[in-house]
């Protein structure tokens, strides 16, 4: 299992969020997300063999969000 750190712009409330955890959970080998929204970060764990990073970016972008 791997560990990222995505900085997520334009995240401010409950349902941002929401939305991000549940785009990401979404995506077949993602395990584990835990957004800071203060601090604009989202710790994902997740299989690397399943998964791309950039795929978990489109997740997010998707919602209307930038990662940086």
């Amino acid at each position: 299992m791997e560990n990222i750190t995505l900085n997520v712009q334009g995240m401010t409330c409950g349902h941002c969020e929401a939305a991000v955890t549940n785009a990401l959970k979404e995506l077949d080998g993602v395990s584990a997300v835990k957004v800071h929204l203060s601090e604009g970060k989202v710790d994902v764990s997740f299989d690397k063999s399943k998964v791309t990073i950039e795929k978990m970016k489109e997740a997010i972008e998707d919602q209307g969000y930038d990662v940086a």
